[in-house]
């Protein structure tokens, strides 16, 4: 992987503000995820706090969107924050929701 300095990522936090990071509930525990920072989405599934709302903003967001972010639990983040990519459709979703444009990521 890139350098995380390069990563469009670190300007960006357009998905840590789009999306209800829900998982499996037991993920939580196994990724090391502070309680606070978990809420119960349903039965057996979990979502990051601050995300299960109309206006969703991760509580690990630190920041200012569009300038400069960071995940404040990145090291234990969950599979849905894994798996959007600079530059993916849920990536310019995100990004145009925030008036940002897509980032051009190389290969």
């Amino acid at each position: 992987m890139a350098d995380a300095d390069a990563s469009p990522c670190r300007a960006c936090g357009a998905c840590c503000a789009t999306y209800r990071v829900s998982f499996y509930w037991a993920e939580a525990a196994a990724r090391g995820l502070p309680p606070d920072r978990v809420e119960k989405a349903a039965p057996l599934i979990a979502c990051m706090a601050g995300t299960n709302t109309a206006q969703p903003r991760c509580a690990a967001l630190d920041g200012t969107i569009g300038r400069v972010v960071r995940c404040t639990l990145y090291a234990h983040r969950p599979t849905p924050c894994r798996e959007v990519q600079p530059g993916d459709d849920k990536c310019a979703q995100a990004r145009a929701r925030h008036g940002l444009p897509v980032p051009v990521v190389r290969a």
